[in-house]
């Protein structure tokens, strides 16, 4: 009975969700933006676990731009759902660096458990406290 009365604030929960992985990924993703060129290259050189080795400062530049402004369009739950692509993109290419690296799966677990849920919050959707959620009923 507890936890049902609770359903009502699904949404309130969303919100808090969205916020807080959105400014944590905001902080982490700042100072990569600010890094410049050679924190963009050094960034960018992990897709070539996928056979990308041409331009990694752009890449680079793309996963910290996607780290901060993934998180940004979070935290406002607008353009949610590709937000989150580009983020759960974003934790594969740093999975798969993890993995290269020799960590194993417990040092890959946090790019996992981020992953999925980046995912999981495609599928749910941004909830009611979101600008998508103004856009789409209007």
């Amino acid at each position: 009975m507890f936890c049902t009365s609770l359903d009502r604030h699904r949404d309130l929960g969303l919100l808090l969700l969205r916020f807080g992985i959105g400014i944590m990924f905001m902080y982490h993703g700042w100072p990569k933006i600010m890094g410049g060129t050679a924190t963009w290259a050094k960034l960018g050189g992990a897709i070539s676990n996928f056979g990308i080795t041409f331009f990694p400062v752009f890449w680079g530049f793309m996963a910290a731009f996607a780290e901060f402004g993934g998180g940004l369009l979070l935290v406002l739950g607008l353009f949610f759902r590709i937000a989150n692509l580009l983020l759960t993109i974003t934790m594969i290419v740093a999975i798969s660096t993890k993995f290269a690296s020799g960590v194993g799966f417990a040092g890959a677990a946090q790019p996992i458990e981020l992953g999925i849920l980046f995912l999981s919050l495609i599928l749910i959707g941004p909830g009611k406290y979101s600008f998508d959620e103004n856009f789409r009923r209007r």
